[in-house]
């Protein structure tokens, strides 16, 4: 049998399948190193040129000193000092668990605390993460001693926030508070990062971007270990624009020593103009305790407290106007001519209607009372007479016209609308008619009626200057950090009420009577030399229990009575009468603002007429005593 050439010898089929697919395999490992290769050094090259540098360079913020807070007349309110900030560079740790111990020795902190902190590190391994925020002069030495043992420790300087006078007006100014996380997500601070410090509320959120200011940054060059070898650049940052607000530190100050220790509400305000002179809801907050970052139990501890520091009552605290909501009345009654200055009726300390008898606070009566003498002495009885002739809607128009009901739209968060009822809301919110009885109650300012303490300022203002409401207002002027007003705030003028100025002006007058007359039920404010008109209030609280069945007690008032130059409004949570636990404290308010002696340290000899207001008799004073 003749041999076959080795050139004709077929190859098996199965080695041949094998050749081509090691040739696939080959040419696909290739092919894939070549993509990856284009990949990495291609595609993205920039990204891994950046980590490269990131590892050498680093780039520290320079946090700017945020803008300084002033009152009216300059006072610094709020400015910033120099704090120690501790952070944690995650790339530059060596040892998590040697790390958290030495942390917890030189720091006052728990392990769970310092791992709360940690947590953080998945978001970037360059990002600095705080640990703790204005650290101790001891705190610092200790950290500084032994941070060149400690890999990944960063001491930052940065302004925080300062209070030279004390917490003043903390539900006005504010506090400022992490950054969270929902608000990061909302690209509405684009500038801001995890651990920044920013307005959380009050003046300090509502002005976030003027006093908050610009950062800068720190171009540094680190070694292996994350330790500074050379600055390598610097972005200065710009400092926030300072505030001058409306706030009068000495009247603030009087207000918050005259609340201390009580719940309740003060407002004051220039009546020509709108400006809030002062505002103070007690109890309060310290806002330097958010200086730094709380702990879950120090945030729980703060807002379950069942005295609401927090809450401001002076916006959002909802009172049933009490007494103080007669002028209201009777200014309505005048308006829709139901009744006339000499308009009548006599009290004998009860007013029967239907199947009811309402009672005058005052149980032997007034006896004949005309407009002047019922808001003096503030007889209900009158005012029943007043409510029953207007009707509920009639009633509530007047009430709405002076602001009351409704925001005053301060440019403070959240602010409550009280209510002023008509027969439409309680047709659809109960679904049953209004009941003519139902208005009495209104008429003396209690039944559905609810107000804030800023309505009732603003309210009272608007008598005082004549029937002009004003939109209150915190802020005069921004002034940028070299001292050069940029924007100022003007009055805003919301409306001219159409009322009858003869009307205001009987209005103004009856409410002098009440703190200067005798019998008037608030001549615990009366003032030497300056004759100052108010109202006292009492309203009544369903469901006391253990507050002992004390009522909340009202004043409104203000000064001068023929140029008023100031307008407040006081309620004491549970303190009873007006003229007792109220009108004290617009007194005093008083006095500081036109820079009176104190009433214990007055002349006692009598003055004459020109000098000072009537004088109450011996017999008066118990009729000073609001019983209203």
């Amino acid at each position: 049998m003749p041999s076959i050439p080795l050139f004709e010898q077929k190859e098996p089929a199965d080695l041949q399948r094998q050749f081509w697919i090691t040739t696939v395999v080959i040419l696909l490992i290739f092919f894939g190193l070549a993509g990856r290769f284009w990949y990495l050094q291609i595609f993205k090259a920039a990204h891994f040129k950046k980590m490269s540098e990131n590892n050498r360079i680093r780039v520290f913020d320079i946090r700017p000193a945020r803008g300084i807070i002033f009152d009216r007349r300059g006072e610094p309110l709020i400015n910033s000092r120099h704090s120690f900030n501790l952070y944690i560079i995650p790339d530059d740790v060596q040892n998590w668990d040697l790390l958290k111990k030495q942390l917890g020795n030189l720091l006052d902190m728990d392990q769970q605390e310092i791992e709360q902190r940690l947590a953080q590190k998945k978001v970037s391994p360059f990002h600095p993460i705080p640990i703790k925020l204005d650290i101790s002069q001891n705190e610092l030495g200790l950290v500084e001693s032994f941070k060149y043992l400690i890999p990944g420790i960063y001491i930052e300087v940065s302004p925080q926030r300062n209070y030279p006078l004390g917490p003043v007006a903390p539900h006005v100014i504010g506090y400022l508070g992490e950054i969270t996380s929902k608000q990061l997500r909302s690209n509405l601070y684009p500038e801001n990062r995890m651990g920044d410090f920013i307005g959380q509320w009050g003046l300090e959120k509502e002005y976030e971007a003027e006093l908050g200011g610009k950062k800068g940054g720190r171009f540094l060059e680190v070694d292996a270990i994350g330790q500074e070898v050379q600055v390598l650049g610097t972005r200065e940052s710009i400092s926030g624009n300072n505030l001058m607000t409306t706030l009068d530190w000495n009247i603030q100050k009087t207000v918050q020593e005259a609340l201390k220790g009580k719940a309740g509400a003060v407002a004051v305000l220039n009546p020509t103009t709108g400006e809030i002179l002062a505002m103070h809801s007690s109890p309060d907050f310290d806002p330097s305790t958010f200086t730094r970052k709380l702990s879950s139990r120090e945030w729980e501890a703060l807002f379950s407290n069942p005295l609401k520091p927090f809450q401001n009552r002076v916006i959002q605290g909802q009172y049933p106007p009490g007494s103080t909501y007669k002028m209201i009345t009777a200014l309505a009654g005048l308006e829709e001519k139901v009744i006339t200055p000499q308009t009548s009726f006599y009290c004998n300390g009860a007013f029967p209607f239907g199947n009811r008898v309402f009672h005058c606070w005052k149980k032997g009566g007034h006896g004949t009372v005309s407009l002047h003498k019922a808001i003096v002495q503030s007889c209900d009885v009158y005012f029943y007479n007043v409510g029953h002739r207007l009707g509920v809607d009639r009633l509530a128009r007047y009430a709405q016209l002076f602001g009351l009901g409704q925001p005053t739209g301060i440019a403070l968060n959240p602010e409550k609308s009280g209510l002023i009822p008509t027969s439409v809301w309680k047709l659809k919110r109960y679904k049953v008619p209004w009941q003519p009885g139902e208005t009495l109650s209104l008429a003396i300012g209690q039944g559905y009626n609810l107000t804030t303490p800023l309505q009732m300022a603003a309210a009272t203002a608007a008598i005082a200057n004549g029937g002009r409401t004003f939109r209150p207002f915190l802020v005069k002027k921004l002034i940028s950090p070299g001292g050069m007003v940029f924007k100022e705030f003007p009055p805003q003028l919301i409306r001219s009420i159409p009322v009858s100025p003869e009307n205001l002006r009987l209005i103004r007058e009856a409410m002098a009577g009440v703190i200067n007359e005798p019998g008037g039920t608030g001549g615990a404010s009366r003032l030497w030399g300056i004759v100052a008109a108010g109202k006292t209030g009492t309203a009544q609280v369903v469901g006391l229990g253990k507050k002992g069945g004390r009522d909340h007690a009202w004043f409104v008032a203000f000064a001068p009575l023929e140029s008023p130059q100031l307008a407040l409004a006081i309620v004491a949570e549970h303190g009873g009468h007006g003229g007792e636990a109220a009108a004290p404290i617009a007194r005093k308010i008083f006095e500081v603002y036109f820079n009176l002696p104190p009433r214990a340290t007055r002349p006692a000899v009598t003055p004459s007429e020109s000098e000072s207001p009537p004088q109450p008799s011996s017999e008066s004073l118990v009729e000073d005593k609001d019983h209203d």
